[in-house]
């Protein structure tokens, strides 16, 4: 029997590119009754955005993504500056690994955008069915437009309300197809700034079809994820232009396969010639949101230059950053306050990221410089410099969210430019959790929480922690505990588990799980009794692993029981060589020292959110850092 499509959603998404898809897998994961709606055809143009950079690979992989394209795609390793030589030939200069060593366990890839929306779709599909939506599935609603949003401002503080009305106009084939504007090929003008959008001209044609062509759909929160000529970004009016320059420079992409003697290229598989041009200029939008109810992503409310390789991730990014955040509002688990860090967080990644471009790609369009005494070309000094510096940035590992509810940073550490910013500051953070940055001196909040590998404490297999932290929409509390075969120190973490048990978990919901929501820890057939707390602990020991039984020295919030399934014994995690892989030197790695331990809390979207003591002066820290965040039962 065909789902139908419900008339009221908890959220609207517009544009079905990789932020669109992102989002709807996020919310897919969540069992959030959304919807998706695209202008365009189910014809996949081949092309468009290709390449993943490291981060984004990690967040791929944690919806059971990554490895396929990592598996797939044409890896990026080295990365070799070629300028003219005297006698007007081409020769190498210099070479450059394409990322910094032990960054990431993944490197650049590059495989083209439609293999991987492909990829989305599947991973999509396997979410359900979903124990919180058995009678909803999300699926891309290709030809459709929408036509109109109005914003009943009265409710749009109540969370039960569905403040936002918004018309959907359902397109033909014929009026939903890119024109093919300078050839019969499939270029990608359609896709380019230099051309006008064509959607007003597509609803502008099917005006004659009728009302029944037409629907009202009642939503909580609608997202544009519709690309640089966005229909939501113009639709919310003049405050939300973005702004920007516009250079001369005009590149042309084409996707070929050639036969060269050049050997530093790289090949992605193709169907077909396609290409496009595009004006080279960087802007960005004042505002991501209006009321956090209507909220803009990836090129929506960002635009730069193709050549750094940011367009995809970021814009992907954006989308991973909001989505398990509109989905825990929308389930009642997370304060609808939250929702404000989504422009806070990723408004200050577009600006750095139009800095950046706005220095690379001049650096790309300039004229190589002739010899030394040529002031006005790029030297190739001055090329590679600019490259080995961005590391960080393009790799996406480097991003660092400003403090917030989700953010806890000590005073020391915050970022003060005005007296304004000093005000709003202050209010930001009181009264919130603190960290104490010395216990993991490698888990930074507002940062990317690394991986290394671990080994299970029950059958000795070796983990990357990252693969214990999927994207389920649960918060992780990673509990570095020492040696725990000491007394004393087993003590301690006992009477810290104790505490969760009684204190925390009980006061905060419950999360229901889908098929796909652990894709490195395998499935199972048989259902749980209940739903796991939202609130994943996760413990790693220095002690030998002979020495420790979980069942006989930890508390039950280590190995928590279930009447159908048992004990769950892959919680309990040991720092120690691998019978196979070597030592994965987790303690070193995450720069926790054996002896204190830490206590650290990782976001849904896998960045940390609080460092604190084992103590229970920690404890303290820990309890107020959920309060913040999470609502009570």
């Amino acid at each position: 029997m065909a789902l139908t499509k419900p008339s009221e959603v908890d959220v609207l998404i517009v544009g079905a590119g990789p932020a669109g898809l992102m989002l709807s897998l996020w919310l897919s994961r969540l069992g959030i009754v959304a919807r998706i709606v695209d202008k365009r055809t189910d014809k996949v143009f081949s092309g468009q955005a290709d390449g993943f950079q490291a981060r984004t690979l990690e967040i791929l992989d944690s919806f059971g993504i990554g490895e396929r394209i990592w598996k797939e795609a044409n890896r990026m390793f080295e990365v070799s500056f070629w300028n003219p030589s005297p006698d007007g030939r081409i020769q190498c200069n210099s070479r450059a690994p394409d990322n910094l060593v032990g960054l990431s366990r993944f490197t650049e890839a590059v495989l083209h955008q439609g293999r991987m929306e492909g990829f989305f779709l599947d991973a999509i599909a396997a979410s359900y069915p979903h124990p919180a939506t058995p009678d909803h599935q999300v699926e891309v609603e290709r030809m459709v437009v929408p036509t109109s949003l109005s914003i009943d401002e009265e409710k749009v503080e109540d969370d039960d309300a569905y403040p936002l009305s918004v018309t959907l106009r359902h397109l033909s084939e014929a009026e939903a197809m890119p024109t093919q504007r300078l050839s019969n090929l499939s270029d990608g003008l359609f896709r380019s700034n230099l051309t006008k959008d064509d959607a007003a001209y597509s609803i502008e044609n099917s005006n004659g079809w009728g009302d029944e062509r037409e629907e009202i759909v009642k939503a909580k929160y609608v997202v544009g994820c519709d690309g640089a000529h966005s229909w939501t970004r113009k639709i919310l009016g003049k405050d939300f232009e973005m702004h920007g320059e516009m250079t001369d420079f005009i590149w042309g992409v084409l996707d070929i396969v050639p036969i060269t003697d050049f050997p530093k290229l790289y090949l992605l598989k193709s169907t077909s010639v396609r290409w496009t041009a595009y004006q080279i200029g960087q802007r960005v939008g004042d505002k991501f949101s209006k009321s956090d109810r209507v909220f803009l992503a990836g090129d929506a409310v960002h635009t730069h230059s193709p050549k750094a390789g940011q367009g995809m991730n970021v814009s992907m990014q954006d989308a991973y950053n909001l989505g398990w955040k509109i989905g825990l509002v929308c389930k009642k688990i997370m304060h609808r306050k939250i929702l404000s860090t989504y422009e806070l967080e990723r408004k200050q990644i577009a600006k750095e990221l139009i800095a950046f471009d706005h220095k690379f790609s001049r650096l790309f369009s300039g004229r190589p410089a002739k010899d030394i005494m040529d002031e006005t070309g790029v030297s190739m000094e001055e090329f590679s410099k600019a490259f080995n510096m961005s590391h960080m940035f393009t790799s996406g590992i480097g991003v660092d969210y400003k403090p917030s509810a989700l953010v806890a940073k000590p005073p020391e550490r915050r970022v003060i430019k005005s007296h304004t910013e000093v005000e709003a500051d202050q209010i930001a953070v009181h009264d919130q959790a603190q960290s104490t940055l010395c216990l993991a001196t490698n888990c930074k909040p507002g940062m990317r929480f690394p991986s290394f590998q671990v080994v299970a404490q029950s059958d000795a297999r070796p983990w990357q922690l990252h693969h214990k932290m999927p994207s389920d929409g649960r918060f992780r509390l990673v509990v570095f505990s020492g040696d725990i075969s000491k007394p004393t120190r087993q003590t301690l973490v006992n009477g810290l588990g104790a505490w969760l048990s009684t204190d925390v978990l009980p006061r905060y919901p419950r999360i229901e799980l889908c098929p796909g929501s652990d894709p490195h820890g395998g499935t199972t057939k048989f259902k749980s009794s209940c739903h796991p707390s939202v609130i994943d602990v996760l413990l790693i020991h220095t002690a030998k692993r002979a020495d420790i039984e979980i069942l006989r020295d930890l508390h039950d919030v280590y190995h928590p029981f279930d009447t159908k399934l048992g004990w769950d014994y892959g919680k309990v995690l040991v720092d120690e060589e691998s019978y196979h892989n070597g030592h994965g030197r987790a303690y070193e790695g995450y720069g926790v020292d054996p002896g204190e331990g830490a206590l650290v809390i990782v976001r849904p979207d896998g960045y940390t959110g609080l460092v604190t003591c084992v103590e229970e002066e920690g404890w303290k820290e820990v309890g107020k850092w959920f309060q913040g965040v999470l609502r009570s039962i």
